[in-house]
């Protein structure tokens, strides 16, 4: 039964990250939270072990979608090569801070944020924010290491931040999504990696961890992942930008409420 309900959210969260360039992460965090209470893994390191396994399934769903979405020529491959660094960074320092912050605190910051997005992309799907152009000043590296910090503490890909700013910044819904999954990998890679070292010698993970990645939540979780992901990619492609940006608004109000309640629990 528990595999069958791993196997469920790869499969929901392979065809969100094609559809909205995340990694599945505000998928898979909640029910492996879950599932990790109902198995007795001890309280204090369940949200760990959840994030940390998170990151790692989203390491081979970011290579899938952004493939797929690369075949569709959506990916600015030379915007990633230019920030990808960033992005990495803040990722690991993510991890190192992630058990000194109060998730209760990112929820909240997280919810006005998307709830502000959202309204944006909802209400007015066709107007730009802030400029029309990526920018590449000085406060640049600061955000981007924003968003891998605050993606990695929450077990993401970084899609849900990396879409909301290059939307932003004027960059095409079609555009921000695809390559929004390639920041995945800048994300999740490093981020599983940390996790792996941050838990290697606690005692309390349970047996088929590889520090607090769950290697069997990530066999269950992964492969249906993989698979799934270029149905969402293929779906996103079926909309037009103004119905696709209204779609992914609606997403984050959902994200939204749900860190609210999270918050308010």
């Amino acid at each position: 039964m528990l595999g069958l309900a791993m196997l469920a959210t790869g499969c929901v969260a392979g065809v969100l990250a094609g559809l909205f360039g995340i990694g599945g992460g505000i998928v898979i965090v909640p029910v492996l939270e879950a599932v990790l209470g109902f198995l007795g893994v001890d309280a204090a390191i369940r949200m760990h072990i959840a994030v940390a396994t998170s990151l790692a399934t989203i390491v081979p769903t970011s290579i899938s979608s952004a493939r797929a979405h690369h075949q569709r020529g959506a990916v600015n491959v030379d915007m990633f090569k230019r920030w990808a660094v960033f992005v990495l960074i803040g990722s690991l320092i993510g991890v190192w801070i992630a058990a000194q912050v109060h998730s209760r605190v990112l929820a909240l910051v997280f919810a006005v944020l998307a709830l502000f997005v959202a309204s944006k992309l909802v209400l007015f799907p066709n107007t730009r924010n802030l400029r029309d152009s990526i920018p590449r000043g000085p406060l640049v590296p600061s955000l981007l290491t924003g968003i891998g910090c605050a993606s990695s503490m929450m077990g993401i890909g970084g899609g849900v931040f990396s879409v909301m700013t290059l939307t932003l910044f004027g960059e095409s819904i079609h555009r921000a999504v695809g390559t929004a999954a390639l920041f995945g990998l800048a994300i999740s890679l490093p981020g599983a990696t940390g996790f792996v070292f941050a838990g290697w010698d606690d005692p309390r993970v349970p047996a088929g961890s590889l520090g607090y990645v769950s290697l069997i939540g990530f066999a269950a979780i992964a492969p249906a992942t993989i698979l799934t992901a270029p149905i969402g990619a293929r779906i996103a492609h079926a909309f037009s930008e103004k119905k696709l940006s209204m779609l992914f608004g609606i997403f984050l109000v959902i994200v939204s409420a749900r860190l609210f309640y999270r918050f308010l629990a």
